[in-house]
């Protein structure tokens, strides 16, 4: 079975300026090819430690793949240091060149001259076009082993890796790979990863001798299934079996699967029903509404929100109750309920959902902490508020938040 290595290259990951997500995408496209990474490392801008990596993979691994370090200036090594490690020399490549300067006047800047670089490629090297950006990928391959270099930037790289490079390791390794790998994740709200566990039992009854993870995150609790099987057919047999038997026992948390997203799964079923929606927002300062109209095509069924962070602008704005905002505080049920019933009459929707909480870290107090949220809701049938105490931490608060008011209307829109 072949294994591959992941060398994410860079300084600024390892100052934790920006996180790495690029690792965990190759590494989930590798492990569905058949060819599992069982190495991820981080290095610097270093040609050293780069060189390092290099002989290691050449002792250890079938698969390398770089990302990052492929950029026109002085710290981007990995162009160098890999033509000098594989022997090679730097030829300049008009095509690329010439998508380089196409980039450039796309976007009506003057290309900079240090950018021709980038046109600048090993002889040997298989190059790996590059749609969305400047800095084409390499593909060395010495004695049977394969390093494949790609830009650090995940919408130049995530391409580049589906379309070009697992269809190459695919044909090389046909003869190798004698099993199918799958995996399908399950995405879950409005449950603890406790509770989740307690009610999906005895894992090996579940899945044999297949996995089963869970991996909670502010957003809710993920279930990622891998399925390992002599072929296609199999793997697709054993994973049905494997969903069916948890939706027997939690269907009614699971919103999709993958990378649906919860506010995209609402837009659909909103669209379906020919319904609209309105919120009103306190403490997530409009993330809801954003996590909303981040989708595609919500102008169909989102006809607006408002963003009332003070108690002046509630009542001014969401004619809340100045007496019940004295009597009951913002942050009450009370409140929220009428925040979600004056935003529908507000914009005339069918459903509205309304946020008022302590977002913390400041703000708490014995009677109403930190974390501290009630969610309403509103439609031409019912309107009730439910309360909720999230944590200490801000963003996880407001996210937290904003996605259990989307699962409140997922439940509504589906009666559960």
């Amino acid at each position: 079975m072949p294994v591959s290595k992941i060398i994410s290259i860079g300084d600024e990951i390892l100052i934790g300026q920006i996180s790495n997500t690029n690792s965990q995408f190759i590494a989930e496209k590798l492990f569905s090819t058949g060819i599992p990474v069982k190495k991820i490392i981080t290095i610097g801008d270093n040609k050293e430690e780069l060189t390092a990596e290099l002989d290691d993979s050449a002792l250890n691994y079938d698969v390398t793949v770089i990302t990052g370090g492929l950029g026109p200036t002085h710290d981007d090594i990995t162009k160098p240091v890999m033509t000098e490690y594989f022997g090679d020399e730097l030829i300049l490549d008009e095509n690329i060149l010439e998508n380089v300067r196409t980039i450039f006047k796309s976007r009506g800047i003057k290309m900079p001259e240090i950018n021709k670089e980038q046109a600048l490629v090993p002889k040997s090297a298989m190059i790996i076009w590059n749609r969305n950006g400047t800095a084409p990928g390499m593909y060395f391959e010495k004695e049977d082993k394969h390093y494949i270099a790609l830009p650090g930037v995940p919408f130049e790289m995530k391409p580049m890796l589906t379309d070009s490079v697992i269809p190459m390791l695919r044909e090389k390794y046909s003869d190798k790979i004698d099993y199918v790998l799958k995996s399908k994740t399950y995405l879950t709200t409005g449950i603890s990863e406790s509770v989740l566990f307690e009610i999906v039992g005895d894992i090996k009854q579940l899945t044999g001798d297949d996995k089963l993870a869970f991996l909670p995150s502010a957003a809710g609790v993920r279930l990622r299934v891998d399925i390992r099987a002599t072929d296609e057919e199999h793997a697709n047999a054993k994973l049905n079996a494997v969903e069916n038997k948890l939706n027997e026992k939690i269907g009614k948390y699971v919103y999709g699967s993958n990378d649906d997203l919860l506010e995209e799964i609402i837009g659909k079923l909103l669209a379906e029903k020919n319904k609209t929606l309105s919120t009103a927002e306190s403490c997530t300062g409009g993330l809801l509404a954003s996590l909303i109209t981040d989708i595609s095509g919500s102008s169909k069924y989102f006809l607006g929100g408002v963003n009332v962070y003070s108690n002046e602008s509630k009542v001014n704005i969401l004619n809340v109750s100045n007496d019940l905002l004295v009597s009951k505080g913002a942050v009450s049920e009370e409140t929220a309920v009428q925040m979600a019933v004056n935003s529908r009459k507000i914009f005339s929707s069918d459903y509205s959902l309304s946020i008022t909480g302590i977002a913390g870290p400041e703000g708490g107090s014995e009677e109403k902490p930190v974390g501290l949220v009630y969610i309403g809701f509103a439609s031409p049938e019912k309107q009730y508020a439910k309360q909720f105490l999230f944590g200490q931490r801000r963003d996880n608060n407001k996210l937290r938040s904003a996605k259990m008011a989307l699962e409140i209307l997922r439940k509504e829109l589906l009666q559960i």
